[in-house]
């Protein structure tokens, strides 16, 4: 009897702490979004004499049209749409079909090559700025939409890693009995390998999709007209040295998120689904 009550209490102890871990992180996350989502219905003069997680008296609509029109979110918008659905298939492309010939083809220096993927992801971004901006500026790829997004798609060995990870559970049979069909190496990899890691493909453009919408510091590096300023960085006109209209900044900020929980909500179960079969091997 002693032992069960030691038992049931040890039980309770750990639930409760379960618990309480989870409300606490949970709280710590929705506190910014709180904050944020009041601060974007306050005027200046209301957020500059209130507390930054009290509900306005006045709920100040108009900050959503001005943070969209003065920000020129439209055009961000649509510069942020074409790097993204770029960024997301010539990365899908590369890292698949680099995956396929790593996997697949036994060849000198197969395994080096993957070290040296592994290598460069533990290499910190911020240290090769200097030789990437100097490659950038000799290729002439600087204030170029299209210079930003060959940029973005040669940094992602992650998305290598996880098509060569979901490859290796796909049977070489595949690959021989189209051989001997008479198919080609492309056509093996269009018609029958990539069909199959589209678990994986998911994962990858989650990963890549979040990481390129959300960039700020690549984009305000390399993207410096105000023309090609994609949705992350189109927020910074309401940042100055006299001062930040954070109440703007926040209405833009719920205004970049709709787009991204709109994908959300109609995507969840292909979301999911990629994330569970993507990350499970075997």
């Amino acid at each position: 009897m002693k032992l069960d009550k030691k038992a049931k209490a040890t039980t309770i102890i750990t639930t409760f702490f379960k618990y309480f871990i989870l409300i606490f992180f949970v709280f710590w996350t929705l506190v910014p979004l709180f904050s944020c989502f009041v601060t974007a219905f306050k005027n200046p003069e209301e957020y500059q004499n209130s507390s930054v997680m009290m509900f306005p008296k006045h709920w100040a609509l108009e900050n959503f049209a001005n943070a969209f029109n003065l920000a020129h979110m439209g055009r961000a918008f649509i510069n942020s749409a074409i790097v993204l659905i770029s960024v997301l298939a010539g990365s899908i492309l590369i890292s698949s079909q680099l995956a396929y010939i790593l996997n697949r083809f036994r060849f000198p220096g197969n395994s080096l090559i993957r070290k040296l993927f592994l290598f460069a992801t533990l290499l910190p971004g911020v240290a090769m700025q200097v030789a990437v901006y100097s490659i950038m500026g000799k290729l002439g790829f600087i204030n170029h939409l299209y210079g930003y997004i060959i940029m973005m798609m040669g940094t992602d060995v992650i998305s290598i890693y996880i098509f060569i990870q979901f490859m290796e559970n796909i049977s070489y049979s595949l690959d021989e009995s189209a051989i001997i069909d008479g198919a080609s190496y492309f056509t093996i990899y269009w018609k029958i390998i990539l069909p199959l890691l589209k678990p994986a493909t998911i994962t990858s453009m989650i990963l890549k999709g979040v990481s390129c919408y959300n960039e700020y510091y690549s984009a305000n590096l390399y993207l410096q007209d105000t023309k090609l300023r994609t949705v992350a960085i189109s927020l910074y006109t309401f940042t100055g040295p006299l001062g930040n209209q954070y109440n703007l900044i926040c209405a833009g900020v719920i205004i970049s998120i709709i787009p991204a929980l709109i994908i959300f909500l109609f995507c969840q179960k292909q979301i999911y689904a990629g994330i569970t079969n993507g990350a499970v091997k075997g």
